[in-house]
């Protein structure tokens, strides 16, 4: 099976991606290849932040791989978080401060719309190349659910009844931003 290194040390991602991939693939973690070092992320966008952690990890590591940034862009907020959605109240990329600033910030507003997006970074083989994926939603008023991770209790995706964090993991993925940025990956590795 062939290998291929995530540059993450995400727990939730590293999970998803992995359930997303099946048996496809071999992911391996930061952790797996002795990287524990945190890894910069100071670009200003989403690509530019998964291109300079795949980067990082090639560089230094020696191994293919791929990264991931996701943003979550509210339109009433000029879309903020954007690329400092881990970050969006303070460096300790803490999930429940950042959910209850987002709340408090849109307090009042009837414009609720947004998206998450993620973007993948894939060096392979001398190769860069980038995968997009997109999903169109709402940010609701209160969380509803404990499931999922980030922004999921928040958020609800276009055309659903549930937020992500009420859905199963295969319902989510089956629509994330994830899931389909993972899918266009996963279409060019089958190309190989």
């Amino acid at each position: 099976m062939q290998e291929i290194v995530f540059a993450t040390n995400n727990q939730h991602k590293l999970s998803e991606i992995r359930r997303i991939v099946g048996d496809r693939y071999r992911i391996l973690s930061l952790n797996e290849i002795g990287c524990h070092e945190d890894i910069p992320e100071t670009a200003d966008t989403l690509m530019g932040n998964a291109l300079q952690k795949a980067r990082y990890v090639k560089e230094h590591y020696g191994y293919d791989c791929f990264a991931d940034d996701t943003g979550l862009m509210v339109d009433a907020l000029g879309g903020a978080p954007g690329v400092y959605s881990a970050r969006y109240a303070g460096p300790g990329h803490d999930s429940v401060a950042n959910m209850k600033l987002l709340l408090s910030n849109m307090e009042g507003r009837t414009d609720r719309s947004a998206r998450f997006v993620t973007v993948i970074a894939l060096l392979l083989g001398g190769k860069e190349l980038t995968f997009e994926g997109k999903v169109e939603g709402e940010i609701l008023t209160s969380p509803e659910g404990d499931g999922g991770f980030g922004y999921d209790p928040v958020f609800r995706p276009e055309g659903q009844e549930l937020s992500f964090a009420l859905m199963t993991p295969d319902a989510k993925n089956a629509i994330s931003h994830r899931g389909r940025a993972t899918a266009e990956l996963l279409k060019y590795l089958n190309t190989l």
